[in-house]
């Protein structure tokens, strides 16, 4: 009779170990929830702003490259117009040359 009740003694004891390591591990698994929805939203807001970024950055992109034909467009605007005053500077070269020659 002792020795079952030893056995029934130690069998609670182990019981109530297991049930111990069971709410530690039930606690440990909560926290890593936890963890990992905190993570999973930090990874969202990530994601959101990457995407953000390149939105962004493809409008700049946009931007730059209508910036850049509107810088080409006007520096061939003016070498045109440098070409002109260099052109009319040359008339009134030569019609002073031919005024002095008269």
């Amino acid at each position: 009779m002792d020795a079952i009740k030893k056995k029934m003694q130690a069998m609670k004891v182990e019981k109530d170990n297991a049930c111990d390591r069971c709410d530690v591990c039930e606690e440990a698994s909560k926290v890593a929830k936890v963890r990992a929805e905190k993570a999973e939203d930090e990874v969202a807001e990530l994601v959101a702003k990457a995407r953000q970024l390149e939105t962004e950055l493809d409008l700049t992109a946009e931007r730059f490259a209508i910036v850049s034909l509107q810088l080409e467009e006007k520096e061939k605007s003016l070498l045109a117009a440098e070409a002109e005053m260099n052109a009319l500077n040359r008339r009134v070269q030569g019609l002073e040359e031919d005024l002095e020659k008269t």
